[in-house]
C-alpha cells in the first residue's frame, strides 16, 4: 500500500484533473460526501464542485492553499477499490480529516496496472479551524504502517539486517542498497540514521556497518552478462524508468541513480541474485546506459565524430581514432566499417582512405627521416602519395644512434670486404637511394646514410673470390629455409635502386593496417 500526499492548491485544481479523466472514461466518482446543494442538483460540473469547496474553505481565510489531495494505490489489483476506500476512511480519521461535515470527493482511476484512488478535501475543519499539518508526511507514513499492522521500526531493523548480508564495499553502496528498499540514509559523526517517510526509524554506528565491507568481485562472465543485458534492454526501452523496471522485473537487477532525476551523474547496480552491490560505471558508463537513441542515430553520431576528428587532426591514425571511439561510443573502425558491438555500418570511403593514408604516414615518420631524400624513399616504400604531409625530423633518435653504433662495430671488427651475411645477421639491408648508399633496418625503423656517417662504402662492393664465394654459398644452402637470393652488384648497374642485400621479407602493404604498426 502506498499513500502519496500530492501538492496543495489555492484553486482546487485536483478537481479539474480528476473530472477530465472522468470525461475521458479513465476515472469515475466513487464517493461524494457533504456536498448537499450540489448533490441535490443531481448533475454537477467541475466548476460547481470547486465553488462549493472554495465556499466551504472560506470559513478560514488565513489558509491560502486549502486543497488536500492524495492518492492511495496497491500492487497490481491485490485490493479492490472498495477496500482502498475503506482504508482511506480510516486514514483520514487518523490524520484529522474524518470529522462529521468534512467535504470529501473520491475518484477511482483505471488508467494504470495498479488499483488506485484519489482523495480531495479541504484543510479547513467543519468548525473553521485549520487541520494540523505539522510533520504531515512523517505522520502519514506512520499511520499507513500502523493501519497495515506493520511496526515501522521493527521492519527497518529487518531490512537493515538483510542489507548487511549483501556484498558492499563502502557506505555509499550501503546507502544505495537501503535506498532500493525504500529508505533514506545519512551519516553524521559516526552514526548512520535510517529514515522512512521522513522519520528516523533506526540509528546504527558507522563502525558496525563498515565491519561488513567486502570487496565486490564479479567474475568476467557475470560482467559480460550484465553488459550484454544493459546494452540489449537499453535499446528496447524508451527511458530510464522503463529500463530500471525491466531489469528489476526480469533479472532482479536494481539500479539506484545519484544526482538530478533527469540527469543523474552516477548509479549503483544491486544484483539481488548475487546479493552484491557494484559501482555501475565499472559495468556500463552512465552516458551510454542512458543513451536511448536508435542504432542508426548512434552510428550517425559516430560518423559525425570521425569527420570532426579528421577535420581537427588531418593526420589522425586508425589506432588514435579507435581510442576516442572506444571511450565515447564503445565503437571502432576496421576494414572500412564502423563497428559497435555486433553491428556495423560502412565508413565513408574518403574517410577510410584518409585513415589508411595516415597510418602509412605514421609508419614513414617512425623512421624519423632527416632529409627529403630519406622521406621520399620511405614514402615510395610505404605508398605515401603526399610526402609533404610527412614531418622531417632534424634530430636523430636514440634508436638511430644505437644502430649506428652497431654498424660501426661491424665495420671496426674487421678489415676488407663486409660480408652480406654479417650485415643481414645484424638486421641491416643496404640500399642505393639516388646514388647514395644507406643501411636500412626495417625492424628498428632506422635509415643510415653511410657516406654522411663516414663509412667506407667501398668495403660493401662485392668482389668475386671463387673459393670464398663457394664456401659462403654452400653454408647458406645448408641453412634450413634461408631462401636468400643472389645479390645484385650495384657497380654493374644491375638492380639500381633495389635491395643490394636481402634482409626484410615482410609485406610492405601491411603498414596501413594499424595492427602491424608499433613505434
Amino acid at each position: 500500500m502506498i499513500a502519496t500526499i500530492l501538492p496543495s492548491s489555492t484553486c482546487f485544481h485536483a478537481v479539474g484533473y480528476n473530472e477530465r479523466k472522468v470525461a475521458k472514461g479513465s476515472a469515475h466518482l466513487l464517493e461524494m460526501k457533504n456536498f448537499d446543494a450540489v448533490e441535490m442538483l443531481g448533475h454537477h460540473t467541475p466548476d460547481d464542485l470547486v465553488a462549493y469547496l472554495e465556499n466551504y474553505s472560506s470559513k478560514n481565510p488565513r489558509i491560502k492553499k486549502a486543497q488536500f489531495h492524495m492518492a492511495f494505490s496497491c500492487r497490481g489489483h491485490e485490493k479492490t477499490e472498495q477496500e482502498l476506500l475503506d482504508f482511506a476512511h480510516e486514514y483520514l480519521r487518523e490524520m484529522g480529516y474524518g470529522e462529521e461535515g468534512q467535504l470529501l470527493l473520491v475518484y477511482g482511476h483505471t488508467d494504470t496496472d495498479n488499483t488506485h484512488i484519489h482523495i480531495i478535501t479541504s484543510r479547513v475543519a467543519p468548525d473553521g479551524r485549520k487541520i494540523d499539518h505539522n510533520h504531515e508526511r512523517v505522520r502519514s507514513q506512520r499511520v499507513v504502517e500502523r493501519l497495515l499492522g506493520n511496526d515501522i521500526n521493527e521492519k527497518a531493523h529487518r531490512d537493515m539486517e538483510e542489507a548487511l548480508s549483501y556484498k558492499f564495499a563502502s557506505i555509499t553502496q550501503f546507502k544505495a542498497l537501503m535506498n532500493s528498499l525504500g529508505y533514506e540514509c545519512y551519516d553524521n559523526e559516526g552514526v548512520v540514521s535510517i529514515k522512512r517517510g521522513g522519520a528516523v526509524c533506526l540509528k546504527i554506528p558507522l563502525e558496525e556497518i563498515s565491519s561488513h565491507y567486502r570487496s565486490t568481485t564479479f567474475d568476467r562472465q557475470r560482467r559480460r552478462q550484465l553488459r550484454a543485458i544493459f546494452a540489449k534492454y537499453r535499446d528496447l526501452t524508451a527511458n530510464k524508468k522503463e529500463l530500471a523496471d525491466e531489469l528489476k522485473r526480469k533479472f532482479g537487477i536494481e539500479l539506484v541513480f545519484f544526482g538530478k532525476k533527469d540527469s543523474p551523474y552516477g548509479y549503483m547496480i544491486i544484483d539481488h541474485n548475487k546479493k552484491a552491490v557494484i559501482n555501475g560505471g565499472k559495468i556500463y558508463p552512465i552516458k551510454e546506459l542512458l543513451d536511448f537513441a536508435t542504432p542508426d542515430e548512434r552510428f550517425a553520431r559516430i560518423d559525425s565524430q570521425i569527420d570532426a576528428q579528421l577535420a581537427n587532426d588531418p593526420k589522425i591514425t586508425i589506432g588514435e581514432l579507435n581510442d576516442i571511439l572506444s571511450r565515447q561510443y564503445k565503437a571502432y573502425v576496421k576494414q572500412g566499417q564502423i563497428w559497435r558491438g555486433r553491428d556495423s555500418r560502412p565508413l565513408r570511403s574518403h574517410m577510410w582512405e584518409a585513415l589508411r593514408r595516415n597510418n602509412r604516414i605514421q609508419w614513414v615518420e617512425s623512421f624519423a627521416p632527416a632529409t627529403e631524400a630519406e622521406r621520399d624513399f620511405l614514402c615510395s616504400i610505404g605508398k605515401v602519395t603526399v610526402p609533404h604531409m610527412v614531418e622531417i625530423n632534424g634530430t636523430r633518435t636514440t634508436q638511430y644512434n644505437n644502430r649506428l653504433s652497431d654498424l660501426r662495430s661491424i665495420f671496426d671488427s674487421s678489415t676488407g670486404y663486409i660480408h652480406r651475411q654479417t650485415l643481414r645477421s645484424a638486421g641491416f639491408t643496404i640500399r642505393d637511394i639516388e646514388g647514395e648508399m644507406y643501411a636500412f633496418d626495417m625492424k628498428a625503423r632506422v635509415l643510415i646514410n653511410l657516406e654522411n656517417e663516414g663509412f667506407d662504402i667501398r668495403r660493401l662492393q662485392f668482389v668475386k673470390n671463387p673459393v670464398e664465394d663457394k664456401k659462403q654459398n654452400a653454408a647458406v644452402r645448408r641453412k634450413p629455409g634461408s631462401g636468400i637470393r643472389k645479390p645484385h652488384d650495384v657497380e654493374s648497374g644491375q638492380g639500381q635502386n633495389r635491395e643490394w642485400e636481402v634482409g626484410y621479407k615482410g609485406d610492405y602493404d601491411r603498414i596501413d593496417d594499424e595492427s602491424s604498426i608499433k613505434r
